[in-house]
């Protein structure tokens, strides 16, 4: 009997061991990371380093089309994310809120993506829709207008698109919802 009591002690030892382990870790991490507005730049700086890498993990989750089509679904990530991020940095909001807060936007960012590839309509109450500015020899002013483009903005999109001047090798031209105007040419 008197070894189970030993073996039974020793557990109970290992207990308060490991819980100061991780009282001491957890401490560590307080100093580097910080709490508050006052912080010193060492802590600035170990948040920053911790918000890249977490940065670039929701970017992999969260996939590159949030900044490689630049629409305005993709836009309010970005910018939002950003905010909330630079908050956890300066120590402006809790640090491990602004990181949750981070990952929610993403997985709203994916789910509302997946749900527009799904569904045609919801994809345009998300994302809107393409308008179109030319179509066949002929410059519809109302659609330049309502996207408040000018003849001239039209004409420079050309010129740098399809390295030309001229509309008349042109079939038809768009506004995308990224906000560029692409260029659909007559066939030869």
């Amino acid at each position: 009997m008197a070894f189970k009591r030993k073996k039974y002690a020793s557990k109970k030892g290992w207990h308060k061991i490991l819980i100061r382990i991780i009282m001491h870790v957890l401490n560590i991490i307080d100093r580097l990371v910080g709490h508050g507005e006052y912080l010193s730049a060492l802590q600035m700086s170990v948040r920053a380093a911790i918000i890249f890498f977490v940065l670039l993990f929701l970017i992999r989750v969260g996939g590159v089309r949030i900044f490689g089509r630049r629409s305005g679904f993709d836009l309010v990530i970005v910018i939002t994310m950003g905010s909330v991020l630079a908050r956890g940095i300066v120590g402006a909001s809790p640090f491990l809120a602004t990181i949750a807060a981070s990952a929610a936007m993403i997985v709203i960012h994916r789910l509302l993506g997946w749900l527009s590839s799904k569904n045609r309509r919801f994809e345009k109450i998300i994302k809107g829709d393409h308008l179109v500015l030319y179509d066949k020899d002929r410059i519809i002013m109302e659609n330049l207008e309502k996207s408040s483009l000018s003849r001239e903005d039209l004409e420079e999109s050309l010129r740098l698109e399809t390295k030309s001047s001229s509309l008349e090798k042109v079939e038809t031209a768009y506004l995308e919802t990224n906000g560029r105007i692409s260029f659909i040419l007559k066939k030869e």
